[in-house]
């Protein structure tokens, strides 16, 4: 399969698009993130968008 046939989807945390990798195969439906990174920095972007109050 070409790379440009892959399917693909958007980072909620980093707002990057991110293709189908081999590994992710089986799981792909719940694939959320592009990286372990984003997946541990799911809780911090969240709370950034919320306003302060002061």
């Amino acid at each position: 399969m070409k790379k440009s046939n892959l399917p693909s989807k958007i980072c909620p945390v980093c707002d990057r698009p991110f293709t189908w990798r081999k590994k992710w195969e089986r799981d792909w439906e719940n694939v959320k993130y592009c990286s372990k990174r984003c997946a541990s920095n799911k809780v911090k972007s969240h709370e950034a968008g919320r306003p302060v109050n002061s």
